[in-house]
């Protein structure tokens, strides 16, 4: 497995790479390092080979940056990714020729972004090897939702690079209806080699721990976010619509909780004090399992701020099936997969509305018997259809297929 990430953090790859080791598969995943983090080490049965992080420049521009400013932007995210996906594509491809040496393998599993991926592939699929490309984010579309761009030129090549790695593979992953449409739209591929594996909250994330002592002790409503911090992901929706609740709706009974890193956690914190929240608002950046876990278990409502946009508009997000996991109601703007998700754990509002999603808080904060009853739905949800004990069979299917042709 290929992932431009660190693991075991990512998720979605723990999930899949476990999963398959249970099921008897020897598992190698080449990342990137974390700080702290060892070159090699085997973890939960899945050889963990890491390369030094690389980044160019800051690909964030804090507050709103005028034409200029936007444009040189776009001018260093191009030649940052660029030079970024250039050098772990090429790291991928030495470690991958290193281990196809020494121990040998049947599969090359790439988890996008980036796209380029397939070039490290092409080589062992000539010799006879299977090429799985597990589609995480519609790249253009993700070009598009970061820096609020057009389609133009830079689309059009991310584009390519996606059709390059669903034509050279022999089975795809999707984690959505959405995704396998796109597939089958811009690569025509056979819906028979397209396999959907949702996002599904692991059987950890199914048993809750003991909440945050700390939090619970603030007799205050607990409000949480947990996942990436870029600018794609719409943290500071979050923090506005929480500037409105305070300011405007004159309401500061409630401590919120951001969890996560991302290339916006600086500028969401310069934000957060901007808007005079630094006393209700704790942007804590990465945080260990078991604290992210005991915070999660000590809020009422969780919080979903994606924005529509052409790449939320169609994602599926694996927070939606924790909070549910943890029986949390959760406040969402009203995105097609988010409902398909989260159903009746949700209270949606009309997408980008900062002041809804201000009154959507304040209604659920005010009406604890409705938070129960959605916290109950969506767990019910969770246990029937979308945990990952459910949903990764789709990957054990996947590779028995993958390895049967």
């Amino acid at each position: 497995m290929l992932v431009e990430n660190s693991y075991p953090q990512d998720t979605r790859v723990r999930n899949e790479a476990t999963l398959l080791v249970s099921e008897g598969y020897d598992v190698s995943v080449v990342s990137l390092r974390s700080e702290g983090q060892k070159s090699f080490e085997i973890v939960d049965g899945v050889r963990a080979y890491r390369v030094p992080r690389v980044e160019l420049f800051k690909k964030t521009a804090g507050k709103q940056p005028g034409l200029l400013g936007m444009l040189w932007l776009k001018a260093k995210a191009l030649m940052g990714y660029t030079v970024e996906y250039v050098y772990f594509s090429s790291a991928c491809f030495v470690v991958t020729l290193s281990v196809f040496l020494r121990r040998g393998f049947d599969v090359i599993h790439a988890h996008n972004p980036p796209d380029t991926l397939f070039l490290v592939a092409l080589p062992f699929k000539l010799l006879g090897k299977k090429f799985v490309f597990d589609h995480h984010d519609l790249s253009p579309e993700l070009y598009m939702s970061r820096y609020g761009a057009q389609p133009g030129m830079l689309t059009r090549m991310l584009g390519l690079a996606e059709w390059c790695s669903l034509k050279l593979a022999d089975i795809t992953i999707a984690t959505n209806e959405s995704y396998k449409s796109v597939q089958i739209e811009r690569a025509n591929k056979d819906p028979e080699t397209i396999f959907i594996v949702r996002n599904g909250p692991s059987q950890t994330r199914m048993t809750p721990p003991a909440a945050s002592p700390k939090l619970r002790a603030m007799n205050k409503c607990v409000l949480c976010y947990i996942g990436s911090l870029n600018p794609q992901d719409g943290v500071d929706y979050l923090l506005r619509s929480l500037g409105h609740l305070v300011h405007t709706l004159k309401r500061d009974d409630f401590y919120c909780v951001i969890m996560g890193a991302g290339d916006s956690l600086e500028d969401l914190r310069a934000l957060s004090k901007e808007l005079q929240l630094d006393r209700i608002v704790n942007l804590t950046g990465f945080v260990s399992e078991d604290e992210l876990q005991a915070n999660l278990a000590a809020a009422d409502i969780c919080l979903d701020p994606d924005p529509a946009s052409p790449l939320n508009n169609v994602s599926t997000w694996i927070k939606i099936m924790e909070y549910m996991a943890f029986a949390k109601p959760i406040v969402s703007f009203d995105l097609k997969e988010t409902r398909v998700s989260a159903a009746d754990a949700a209270l949606f509002v009309p997408v980008n509305d900062e002041v809804a999603f201000a009154k959507a808080i304040i209604e659920l904060m005010d009406d604890p018997l409705r938070c129960k009853k959605m916290g109950e739905a969506g767990r019910k949800r969770v246990e029937e259809k979308l945990q990952w004990a459910i949903v990764g069979q789709n990957l054990v299917d996947a590779y028995r297929t993958l390895l049967r042709a």
